[in-house]
């Protein structure tokens, strides 16, 4: 029997439990989970102790940790040392970004597209390929001994990074997507923990709940993660490895500074921590930063594709692995995709080595600074974060109103943009945010649209 009387304690659940069902840490977290989806604990809400729900139950310690754990492992919960046990705010949030159709009668603004500046001269590179004699083998399996110079090509794209890497170390993955899965699956094992910014990359989320990966926020200074805290997080809460976007953060817009690119890369050697360092933003900026892999290259797991560049559909990713970690990560790739389209694979190479690469990326760019001078003109009474080469924005919200709400609003109103509630991470709070894309709509004159509604709501809540 419990040793205490609850009859008038304040506690945040107070589960009531059939104890014939067995096992009972199942029962018990079957039940946290349902309370979860139906609101009865809400986002945000610090659990009781775990010895104080054990007393409360009549049951074992251990019981209630196996239940908490197993909600933990499906992201429901989120636990830090000497902080306690949380509902995660994202354990309800929608972490897919792109629809399984296009949304009719919204303006698109929260996928982060290109322009389709680079779609004709691609076709006819596309076409060139299928009009050689061999075109055949573009249909074919590919082999990576057939491939030496697409990964040539590879060397030369990552290079613009300020990152010098060999074809020994590239492996190809079908999107960076893919890729992030395959060093999770090939890096981690159930339980394992990975720290990443209070915000980050919904897929990424998605990825570490598929493999029972646990994501551990790291806190930030001025949008950038803090080492300090890293290093907290490598001491104190067992973290494996790290995921960034150094480049245009996703979604805060923000870049890593090249101070903190050394120190997360010294921490990162002196854990001996992997780091999975997302480039998929680099080629944006004409004069990037140089990589964090370029600091600790033993380390860092460097992941650069076209999609967000040149054109979504090429979907197809450069991979720059640490001699560490190809042998895991190859398998890994091999069991997920068997191989990558040779036809995309030749395309990008092409693409990469040709004489318009340079004429295609620079296209893309004052079509883009065009497109953000037009937002930052809408936006001018307002807190929108990044810059004119980046193809989303991070708008803050005045008042009160939370980015959930604002998005519903906007939908309303025929506009989709994706709020903070979708990017937040474990017990993090979600900024009063939403990220606004800059080339996803069509034309420029749908842009203005988009941005008119959204700046009458803005001017509306101010």
């Amino acid at each position: 029997m419990p040793i205490n009387s609850f009859d008038n304690y304040p506690m945040s659940w107070k589960p009531v439990l059939d104890k014939t069902n067995k096992p009972i840490y199942k029962a018990l977290a079957e039940q946290l989970e349902r309370d979860i989806i139906h609101g009865v604990i809400i986002p945000g809400t610090k659990l009781p102790p775990q010895r104080e729900l054990a007393d409360y139950l009549d049951l074992n310690v251990s019981t209630i940790s196996k239940a908490f754990k197993v909600c933990e492992l499906k992201g429901l919960l989120s636990a830090s040392v000497g902080s306690g046990t949380y509902v995660s705010y994202d354990a309800l949030s929608n972490a897919y970004l792109l629809e399984d159709t296009e949304p009719k009668h919204l303006i698109e603004m929260g996928a982060t597209l290109p322009d389709d500046t680079s779609y004709e001269p691609l076709l006819l590179q596309l076409k060139a390929m299928l009009q050689e004699s061999d075109y055949e083998k573009w249909f074919s399996y590919g082999r990576s001994g057939e491939s030496l110079w697409q990964k040539d090509a590879a060397v030369q794209l990552i290079k613009r990074s300020g990152f010098e890497t060999s074809v020994e170390r590239i492996l190809f993955a079908n999107g960076g997507q893919n890729a992030i899965a395959a060093a999770l699956a090939s890096l981690c094992k159930p339980g394992d923990r990975i720290g990443v910014d209070l915000h980050t990359y919904p897929g990424l989320k998605t990825v570490a709940a598929m493999l029972s990966v646990q994501i551990v926020p790291i806190k930030s200074e001025n949008y950038e993660m803090s080492p300090e805290s890293l290093e907290y997080a490598c001491k104190n809460e067992n973290i494996k490895g790290v995921y960034l976007i150094p480049d245009y953060h996703n979604p805060t817009a923000s870049f890593l500074s090249m101070e903190k690119r050394k120190k997360i890369a010294e921490i990162a050697k002196k854990y001996n921590l992997f780091v999975i360092e997302d480039a998929s933003y680099h080629l944006l900026n004409e004069d990037p930063m140089p990589a964090l892999a370029s600091f600790a290259p033993e380390q860092v797991i460097h992941i650069a594709s076209l999609s967000k560049s040149l054109a979504p559909g090429l979907r197809l990713a450069y991979v720059a692995v640490p001699g560490q970690f190809k042998e895991q990560l190859s398998k890994a790739l091999y069991n997920l995709n068997i191989t990558v389209s040779p036809l995309l694979a030749e395309l990008s190479a092409r693409t990469i080595v040709s004489n318009q690469f340079e004429v295609l990326v620079d296209n893309h760019r004052q079509q883009t600074i065009c497109r953000n001078q037009i937002i930052n003109e809408y936006f001018k009474d307002y807190t929108c974060l990044g810059n004119d080469t980046g193809i989303f924005r991070w708008l803050l919200l005045p008042g009160t109103i939370t980015g959930g709400t604002f998005e519903t609003l906007a939908a309303k109103q025929g506009v989709q943009v994706y709020a903070a509630d979708r990017f937040v991470v474990g017990n993090s709070s979600p900024e009063r945010a939403v990220r606004v894309s800059v080339c996803a709509p069509n034309t420029m004159e749908e842009l203005e649209q988009g941005l008119a509604i959204l700046k009458n709501l803005l001017d509306k809540i101010k």
